[in-house]
């Protein structure tokens, strides 16, 4: 009778973790108002999961891909948070001597800051992306990420109660966990540096380095020198580490988002956030000839009370994304907070 009791106790044990292991957290959207947004994600999310569903995706196929700056974190004030860390790097850092060309990308950056936009020079994104390359060259991938981390903990300016480390938008947190709670795998595609990206966003979001993809710098070892990789061998000897190069090697935006979801993750994704013309074309990719039902969805900053933004460039996005079929988030309509109840906007 005891072996028996036993036996039904061992049943019930693994019954209880099966059930357990099956059953889903819920998320409650606890920081989004209720909005055409979120109902057409949810309702996108139960159809294509309902296996009786024409619209079923394979749990293999459910790929989802997220800008960062502007979708999932905010792009701050006066400007992007990778354009603040070249900033400090060169011109605050006192354990770094920047060259005068560091130095003067730093200038344009502050003095851009002072007007609040982005510098008016054509492809900026470029000579940052340079200017990055050299400034934080000779650098391991683990150092540089745990320099960015060091840099997180300051306060974010503009702002009253919040540091960079925080500045990821809490709906959005809740949208990734969501996905990832209905077996969506989630991609980060961002112009910005992969290894920033890794640094801000893997730990809050729940998304493992090798689903981020970024912005990328050449890597070398450390007595490779001017050798070409293919004529170069990883010493053995322990004298070798993997260092950040210095030169650009992707800028991650536009048409290269689409090559690299290509190339790193090989599937069309289903599901495409965004809030910027650097992701029309990832959006495009992810509508267009797809096999299963798929969404594209525009996140416009246009809260001018609780963060920074320009209307009139938002106004013009809005109509023209609509067009295009996006399904368009409002940060000032759709989010009951965007960094937390106790964040200040400073005007």
């Amino acid at each position: 009778m005891k072996q028996f009791r036993k036996i039904i106790a061992l049943v019930f044990i693994v019954f209880l973790s099966v059930s357990l292991m099956g059953c889903k957290k819920k998320v409650k959207f606890e920081y989004w108002n209720d909005c055409t947004a979120l109902t057409s994600l949810k309702e996108y999310v139960k159809d294509v999961t309902n296996k009786n569903s024409k619209d079923f995706i394979p749990v293999e196929d459910r790929i989802a891909v997220f800008d960062m700056d502007g979708t999932l974190c905010g792009e701050l004030f006066p400007e992007y948070l990778e354009y603040l860390l070249l900033e400090y790097r060169c011109l605050d850092d006192p354990n770094y001597n920047a060259s005068d060309d560091l130095k003067e990308v730093a200038m344009q950056i502050r003095e851009s800051g002072k007007n609040y936009k982005t510098p008016a020079i054509d492809h900026y994104d470029l000579i940052h992306g340079r200017a990055q390359a050299k400034a934080f060259a000779g650098m391991t991938p683990e150092n540089f990420i745990s320099y960015v981390k060091t840099f997180l903990e300051r306060d974010a300016q503009g702002f009253r109660n919040l540091k960079y480390k925080d500045s990821i938008y809490k709906p959005m947190i809740e949208v990734v966990a969501y996905l990832q709670d209905n077996l969506f795998t989630t991609y980060i595609v961002s112009g910005s540096d992969r290894f920033i990206c890794r640094a801000i966003a893997s730990e809050t979001l729940n998304i493992p380095y090798s689903q981020i993809i970024g912005m990328d710098t050449t890597l070398v070892a450390t007595n490779q020198g001017d050798t070409d990789g293919l004529d170069y061998q990883f010493k053995i000897d322990g004298s070798d580490e993997v260092l950040k190069g210095d030169e650009l090697w992707l800028k991650n935006l536009k048409m290269n988002k689409v090559v690299n979801i290509v190339q790193e993750i090989g599937k069309q994704p289903v599901l495409s956030f965004g809030n910027s013309s650097g992701d029309v074309a990832m959006h495009n990719y992810t509508i267009t000839n797809n096999k299963y039902k798929a969404m594209a969805f525009m996140l416009i900053a246009d809260d001018t009370e609780r963060d920074h933004a320009d209307l009139t460039e938002t106004n013009k996005r809005k109509e023209s994304w609509e067009k295009a079929g996006y399904t368009i988030i409002s940060m000032k309509n759709d989010f009951k907070t965007i960094y937390g109840y106790d964040v200040v906007l400073v005007k």
